[in-house]
């Protein structure tokens, strides 16, 4: 079996890119549409400007078990009324497979809610890292006043599922600003799993 050529990738906390990356995405306000919980504000925001909430920039070497990817993201900082700029968030389509992510700069939050719909908040800061255990849906959200930088890296066949967060009407959390800084409130618009999905999300993984 031949062998991979090592490769080396700078991060550029500057621009909150990686160097030699493989691939690159970003996400812009009318991507985001009917996450936000106030629509009106979201609405005016997005008339002023489609800004890119936040990029991404990664090297995928294969999508091989055993492989990993890695990159970094790039948030901006930003509210729609009282909630702060976040990432769609997801959980792996192979839900068992983790990923870690380790701040460049700025401060975030990394918001993680269980199948069964318990709630963690993880600040995530300049030489943190954060360890996403499986089966953990989880979102970036920029609390700071600077662009929100991470690494990050996870398992190569981990896959991506948006779905789990549109299904349950969102997370069961926001992050919203508060005279502290940040708080977590509740979103009115969600449900919880139906046992059904939660057994096939544990045995789809198997």
């Amino acid at each position: 079996m031949p062998l991979r050529e090592p490769v080396i990738c700078p991060v550029s906390v500057a621009t909150g890119r990686l160097g030699n990356a493989s691939g690159r995405y970003e996400k812009r306000l009318s991507d985001l549409l009917g996450l936000y919980e106030d629509s009106a504000a979201f609405e005016a925001e997005l008339n002023r400007d489609d800004r890119v909430v936040y990029e991404v920039t990664d090297y995928r070497p294969s999508a091989d078990a055993g492989d990993m990817i890695f990159g970094v993201t790039r948030m901006s900082p930003g509210r729609i009324g009282r909630e702060y700029f976040f990432t769609r968030g997801h959980i792996h389509a192979r839900a068992d497979r983790p990923e870690i992510y380790y701040g460049e700069s700025g401060q975030g939050i990394m918001l993680l809610e269980s199948p069964e719909g318990e709630v963690r908040a993880l600040p995530i800061g300049p030489r943190d890292i954060v360890y996403v255990p499986p089966y953990w849906i989880h979102r970036s959200v920029n609390v700071g006043n600077d662009d929100l930088v991470m690494t990050f890296a996870y398992p190569a066949d981990s896959g991506q599922d948006y779905g789990i967060i549109e299904r349950s009407g969102g997370m069961r959390s926001r992050v919203v600003a508060s005279a502290d800084g940040w708080a977590l409130a509740d979103n009115a618009a969600y449900r919880l799993r139906a046992p059904a999905e939660i057994d096939a999300l544990f045995a789809r993984s198997r």
